[in-house]
């Protein structure tokens, strides 16, 4: 058209140039339909804010066309494009229905249609293979499919051979390059032989603090109150979350491992798991006295406490609290940084280590994000 232009008179090139502008005006809304559209369901700490990254540039190509919490959800485009759409959600909106967001995406005209699922929702987690095998794209922060039972995992990787494209970074590492690393990787006929590292932000934060000087159930409440962790601790302090990550990295690493091959050495007693998260926090003064000798001792031969997650060559993995010399690199922790050190057929000689923060509403959601955009 530009051809044309340059080589029409004047007048022509003025008529035609207003002949286009009536044209644009006059078009349909579905031809300038989003590149991406996105449905978001929780709109939590991380889907709050993906949200506020959403109001941004450099989601200029997406369109928000239904946002959901547990409860309620909209899809009106006036109440989605507020920015107080995450408070508003508490208050008012459609009762859920996943049908009513899913037909939002069918009738936005988008070239890619995404469901951003930012929740720790189990049963949302399962219709991840189903919504995939639909046509739909899904980008998540729900370890809960990945990380779960084997045959789930089986489902996503069937689920994926129909097109659809499962967008994980956010699942391990709060976003840092791990999974994507280990891809590449594989895909340049390298293979993982072993795993070490520290997975969770918020037990990397703990011990990198503790030091025997202040009782380690002080160091948790103010864990909790920075949000370091989730409001019930126990569920960074059973390790569970750990071995989650774990299995997404040795499954995405070619292990075929089931929940039940993860050994899980916890630091919550059994005397405080059957409890209300209530009665839990007016206990934790009696996790005191075991970390304080655990830490007396590991201090007596030179070494500090780490939360590790490890993976060998034959497939045996392993996550609990143990001793690391100065020397060891999970020693040299800053914060909430999380540590992947990867040990390949190539990177054999020195490990390939994958360090940063591993934790932050932030961080997550900029993985969030870059997924979907990754789909443009």
């Amino acid at each position: 058209m530009s051809t044309v232009l340059d080589d029409a008179p004047a007048g022509a090139a003025s008529a035609a140039i207003a002949r286009g502008r009536i044209a644009a005006e006059a078009a349909p809304a579905k031809a300038f339909a989003p590149i991406i559209a996105v449905v978001l369901l929780g709109t939590g700490v991380v889907g709050g804010a993906l949200l506020k990254l959403l109001n941004t540039p450099a989601a200029a190509s997406l369109r928000l066309v239904g946002a959901a919490n547990s409860r309620r959800q909209q899809t009106d485009p006036v109440s989605l494009a507020s920015r107080s759409l995450r408070e508003q959600l508490n208050h008012r909106g459609e009762p859920r229905d996943n049908a009513s967001l899913l037909a939002a995406l069918d009738a936005s005209g988008a070239a890619a249609k995404v469901i951003v699922d930012a929740t720790a929702s189990a049963s949302l987690a399962a219709r991840h293979a189903e919504w995939l095998a639909r046509g739909y794209h899904v980008v998540t922060a729900n370890k809960a499919l990945a990380g779960g039972e084997l045959s789930g995992w089986r489902a996503l990787q069937a689920a994926l051979a129909h097109g659809g494209r499962y967008g994980d970074a956010a699942t391990v590492g709060a976003g840092l390059p791990v999974l994507s690393t280990l891809r590449r990787l594989r895909s340049c006929g390298d293979s993982l032989l072993t795993l070490e590292g520290v997975f969770s932000g918020s037990l990397s934060w703990l011990f990198n603090q503790y030091d025997g000087g202040r009782p380690f159930s002080e160091l948790l409440r103010e864990a909790r109150q920075l949000g370091y962790t989730e409001p019930d601790p126990r569920s960074d302090l059973s390790g569970e979350d750990v071995a989650r990550k774990l299995l997404i990295i040795a499954r995405n690493a070619g292990f075929s491992l089931g929940t039940d091959e993860v050994q899980v050495d916890g630091l919550v007693p059994e005397s405080l798991r059957g409890l209300s998260a209530d009665a839990f926090l007016a206990r934790l003064d009696e996790l005191d006295a075991p970390l304080a000798a655990r830490h007396a001792e590991a201090a007596s031969r030179g070494a500090v406490l780490r939360f590790l997650a490890r993976l060998n060559q034959r497939g045996h993995a392993r996550v609990g609290l143990v001793e690391v010399p100065l020397t060891h690199p999970a020693a040299r922790l800053y914060g909430t940084d999380n540590q992947f050190a990867l040990t390949t057929i190539r990177y054999n000689t020195q490990p390939l280590v994958i360090q940063g923060p591993g934790a932050g509403p932030e961080v997550t959601a900029q993985a969030l994000l870059g997924d979907v955009l990754a789909l443009a």
